[in-house]
């Protein structure tokens, strides 16, 4: 099947040292991993997203209140094991783009890979709903893509920022669905 609708779903900040700071986090690995098998059988590119840095942290500046903490605290696994987490269904020859801010786009070639794949509509899901699924949300919005959010792929440490950002402030910009729906909706497309 031809990428009709061109999509891609993008999989953000799903690496073991990000996972290991949430308690519960299998529900969401589950429902990720459908939508990322779901989106395979659609002929949807899934392309993942990490964060990630030099040994040093030259990309960091002092004015950079969050990353200049975690340049501080030397942080294990931002400038090591620059993977996706094994429970996540990445396949060898998946696209991985290394982000250098909250944002999948900041410090990436990320826009560079969605205009390869003529993508237009870009599916999020993510760690954490208040940093990297917000502001790739407020990013691609203002670059004209068509956005889904799943809401059950998104997490926070914080459950009433989530359920805002989720109730209030996506669908402004987004469709805010879960993923059994996404893959209701892709399948009925095939």
């Amino acid at each position: 099947m031809e990428q009709a609708q061109k999509t891609a779903l993008l999989v953000m900040d799903l690496q073991p040292f990000i996972l290991q700071r949430y308690s519960e986090t299998s529900k969401l690995i589950e429902s990720t991993n459908k939508a990322i098998d779901a989106a395979r059988k659609a002929n949807i590119p899934v392309i993942f997203v990490i964060v990630g840095f030099r040994e040093g942290f030259p990309e960091v500046s002092p004015n950079n209140k969050f990353f200049s903490g975690m340049k501080k605290n030397d942080v294990v696994g931002i400038t090591q094991n620059l993977h996706v987490d094994p429970s996540v269904h990445k396949q060898d020859g998946d696209v991985v783009v290394i982000k250098k801010r909250f944002g999948a786009f900041a410090g990436s070639d990320l826009e560079v890979i969605l205009k390869g794949y003529q993508a237009e509509r870009l599916v999020l899901a993510g760690i954490s709903t208040s940093g990297v699924v917000l502001s790739t949300v407020r990013y691609a919005a203002d670059k004209d893509y068509f956005l889904t959010v799943l809401s059950d792929c998104c997490t926070d440490k914080d459950d009433e920022v989530h359920r805002v950002l989720m109730e209030k402030v996506f669908p402004v910009q987004a469709d805010v669905m879960t993923s059994e729906d996404w893959i209701k909706s892709i399948s009925k497309s095939e």
